[in-house]
């Protein structure tokens, strides 16, 4: 029998063409709770005289750098782990901290709340508490700039998907401001208050009560800023209701849209809840956003008008640093919650009851995914401990992720495909337009793509069924990303306004 090693490629690809393409199936959900994740170890955040509770997390965004992971929280400093390495379960999680950990340094002089890679995991944005924002040499743990103007704690940092000199910031002072790294280059000094743009008032509602010293600045806080994969869009999310709003940064006057994760306006009596954090999947099709109605809403960014298009409940978002992150496939939502564990929710199912993740003793913030090492996540708490988790032996499905791009095109059936390579007619066919004649004759057979096929056998079935593809069609953008050449849409806004006619 002839083995597939000594098989052509032209042999394969024909094989394919007959039979079909056979993938390899991933494991779904498993039933037993127990067996659908593996946890990997746990280690302390910051040194041992000084123990304070992680604020945010993230890890390395390029492959050979993807197990490192970077942690900060209340204390300014910044701490850098090899998340690679094995951890016996007989260490604790001092033993694993001392093992792991491969630097650290005094970032701030107050607690940091965000923090962002940019240039290839050279550089590193830390938003704090100070009213600042500092971009780090990872390498050398200098800093290079420092970002003032914010009146504020700053909240949250996002980069240009592409151009990453550019960063967004959103701040307690009610505002989120555009930075280009490039200006405070020019200008040689390490301090600087220039910005692109600074909105104000970014979310606001008159009709919310405040009371208290602080109250006031905590209902206009902008808690979550997003740079778009369009990279021309922006989107904000606020403490002070559930409306995430999307901004053309070519003109901030006013926001181009906004989606809501509730249906119907609030009566009087009803109680607007805030957002703690927005994600986005690596295409940019769907955004997640954590309310404090302890409730995460995915919405669609082409159907935003349509408000969300799934909701996922079982954790207990109790306070604004308990945060949640969409899977780079949009295929899973991870979450922190108040109750001292972690939620996995596979997309698909938004109705299944969720993996639960338990081993913190204190209010699980912030988590992130390992985008180097699918299924690697990392959460952390207010016990000062960071775990490891792997749920890659149960959260892949059979089905593809449903932010993938894909273009759907039919294809001959399986006789008609015989046909072209063996040359045999089909016994008992009737001669037609819609099937492709047998006197066409290859000198050798000869894959085509659909294009190049449709010019050759303009009148046969191939022509009819290409034209009738999905994607051809005028109102079938495949995805933000790719539209198709017909639709020249230069920004987000063109999503949201059907055109006219």
């Amino acid at each position: 029998m002839e083995t597939s090693s000594n098989r052509s490629i032209f042999q394969n690809i024909r094989s394919r063409e007959l039979n079909g393409f056979r993938v390899r199936k991933r494991p779904c959900f498993a039933d037993d709770d127990s067996s659908r994740f593996t946890r990997l170890g746990a280690f302390d955040y910051g040194l041992e005289e000084d123990i304070s509770p992680p604020m945010a997390l993230s890890f390395c965004k390029t492959s050979k750098n993807a197990h490192i992971l970077a942690v900060t929280g209340e204390d300014g400093y910044v701490c850098l782990y090899n998340t690679r390495l094995n951890f016996p379960s007989s260490s604790t999680s001092a033993e694993n901290a001392e093992k792991a950990r491969k630097c650290e340094w005094l970032a701030h002089d107050n607690a940091v709340f965000d923090l962002c890679w940019i240039k290839d995991d050279t550089n590193l944005l830390t938003a704090c508490g100070d009213h600042s924002i500092k971009v780090w040499d990872s390498q050398e743990r200098k800093c290079l700039f420092a970002l003032t103007g914010h009146t504020g704690s700053v909240k949250s940092i996002s980069a240009h998907p592409s151009n990453h000199e550019i960063i967004v910031s959103g701040s307690r002072d009610g505002s989120f401001a555009l930075w280009d790294l490039r200006s405070f280059k020019s200008t040689r000094t390490h301090s600087n208050t220039l910005t692109i743009k600074t909105v104000q008032g970014a979310h606001m509602s008159s009709s919310v009560k405040t009371r208290g010293r602080n109250s006031k600045a905590a209902s206009m806080s902008v808690t979550s800023v997003l740079y778009m994969k369009d990279e021309v869009s922006i989107a904000t999310a606020g403490a002070v209701d559930s409306v995430i709003k999307f901004w053309d940064t070519r003109n901030l006057k006013a926001p181009i849209t906004q989606a809501c994760s509730h249906d119907k306006p609030l009566g009087k009596s009803e109680r607007s809840y805030g957002i703690s954090s927005l994600s986005q999947d690596k295409n940019g099709v769907y955004i997640s956003a954590s309310c404090m109605d302890s409730r995460i809403y995915l919405f669609n960014v082409l159907q935003l008008e349509k408000g969300p298009v799934k909701s996922f409940e079982g954790c207990d978002i109790g306070t604004f640093f308990v945060k949640s992150k969409l899977s780079p496939d949009a295929g899973h939502i991870l979450s922190g919650s108040s109750d001292g564990s972690a939620y996995v929710w596979q997309v698909n199912k938004p109705h299944a009851d969720p993996i639960k993740l338990e081993g913190h003793e204190g209010e699980v913030t912030a988590v992130d995914w390992c985008s180097g090492e699918i299924g690697k996540i990392a959460t952390a708490a207010d016990d000062s401990v960071v775990q490891l988790w792997n749920i890659n032996s149960s959260c892949y499905s059979t089905t593809r992720s449903p932010s993938s791009i894909r273009r759907r095109e039919k294809t001959l059936p399986m006789m008609k495909r015989r046909k072209l390579f063996t040359h045999e007619e089909t016994k008992g066919s009737i001669t037609g337009p819609d099937l492709v004649q047998p006197t066409v004759q290859f000198e050798s057979p000869e894959i085509k793509t659909p294009e190049p096929l449709k010019k050759q056998i303009s009148n046969s079935h191939i022509g009819g069924v290409y034209e009738r593809s999905p994607d051809a069609s005028f109102g079938s953008p495949s995805s933000v990303l790719n539209p198709p050449p017909s639709l020249k849409r230069k920004t987000i806004l063109d999503y949201f306004v059907a055109p006219s006619t």
